[in-house]
């Protein structure tokens, strides 16, 4: 059996020793570059310097916010504090963001005044190291970020990653100026500036995602389903619900189909293996199993059901007819159906309800319509 505790324990610990790493790298290259620009009067090397320092301070609030998510549920918060790491997130393609805005000022600023750069061979010697130096904590830092679920850790990888490539940059055009006398400082500046700031944007609009809740992948709902499923009675398993309460902390709901013939004990001992098995799984806590009971022995009803689903299926937006169960003796009929987001959900519902009731009028048609939240 999991052991959640352990398991977030072992997580903070992981993200925190990450984070230490970019922090001691991180400022170590802060203080080289920044010696380097100002002795050369490189404005790519210091606007370099800056893009470093924001990466350490980027690792200081990861740490921060993977400190505060992992605390225990409470009171006030039942379902914990994970989100608390989306926020930390946020605030750290605020701080990329305004590191980018503030390099392409300075960077328009050399452009309109320029200054002779003055490199040497120990400026490129660093340069180069540095170049290497980020390349293997990029993807030491994206590698930890990618177990343990971290999106802030893999967020600075990437962004590790990138730097390498932009240091690049400015080794290129120190080489330009060494060899052929063209200082294209200023304008690598405003392309490095661009790319921050393009970077910064991008992990804001992830981040924003997450905290208003977007579509689980196809994977995952897939396989929660299949797990769902092995549960010998269960028919189908359909409107899979995922909430997602900071990484790794998912909760859900499910419906599953089975058949009329089975006892309210029996439909307990079933949802609540279900429970555990999913959990044990996947790590999905499912906080609700909602039933749909399945017509196991009445033929007029299964020969209901098949025209039905031909009919409601003939429209392109209906994706799925599940939860079918039709009672012979009270004259009603009921039924979920999945519908696209590219029709008009009160429209679809009059035009199924008015099909069916045309195919049976003695009965009382009720349709329930479902969005394709998780499939």
């Amino acid at each position: 059996m999991k052991d959640l505790s352990t398991e977030t324990v072992i997580r903070e610990k992981t993200i925190v020793r990450t984070s230490i790493v970019g922090i001691v790298t991180n400022v170590l290259l802060v203080g080289f570059k920044a010696f380097v620009g100002l002795m050369s009067n490189s404005i790519a090397i210091i606007l370099d310097a800056v893009n470093n320092l924001s990466d350490a301070l980027s690792s200081v609030v990861t740490i921060i916010g993977a400190k505060l998510g992992a605390k225990q549920p409470d009171k006030k918060h039942p379902l914990g504090y994970g989100r608390i790491e989306y926020l930390s997130s946020m605030i750290v393609a605020a701080l990329v963001l305004y590191a980018g805005i503030t390099s392409l000022v300075e960077s328009i600023k050399k452009i309109i005044r320029p200054e002779a750069a003055d490199y040497s061979t120990v400026t490129l010697v660093i340069i180069s190291v540095a170049i290497i130096v980020k390349l293997i904590l990029g993807m030491y830092v994206k590698k930890q970020g990618k177990k343990v679920n971290s999106g802030a850790l893999v967020a600075s990888g990437s962004d590790a990653l990138f730097d390498a490539i932009l240091s690049a940059s400015v080794l290129a055009s120190a080489i330009v100026y060494l060899v052929w006398g063209i200082s294209l400082e200023a304008y690598v500046g405003v392309v490095i500036a661009g790319f921050i700031i393009k970077a910064g944007v991008e992990m804001m609009i992830e981040t924003l995602n997450d905290i208003i809740g977007k579509r689980e992948d196809a994977e995952t709902t897939k396989e929660l389903k299949r797990v769902v499923c092995e549960e010998e009675s269960v028919l189908g398993a359909y409107d899979v619900t995922l909430f997602n309460y900071g990484p790794n902390k998912n909760y859900g709901s499910v419906h599953v189909e089975l058949p009329d013939t089975l006892t309210v004990d029996e439909v307990d001992r079933i949802t609540r293996r279900i429970q555990t098995n999913v959990f044990h799984k996947t790590g999905v806590i499912l906080t609700g199993i909602g039933v749909y009971s399945h017509n196991t022995s009445n033929d007029a009803a299964a020969q209901m059901r098949n025209k039905i689903q031909e009919t409601v299926l003939s429209h392109d937006w209906a994706l799925q007819m599940h939860g079918f169960y039709a009672d012979t003796e009270q004259k009603t009929i009921r039924f979920d159906v999945v519908v696209s987001f590219d029709v008009d959900r009160k429209e679809a519902l009059e035009t199924l309800c008015s099909e069916v009731t045309a195919l049976y009028p003695e009965y009382e048609v009720l349709v329930v319509p479902d969005v394709d939240v998780a499939d």
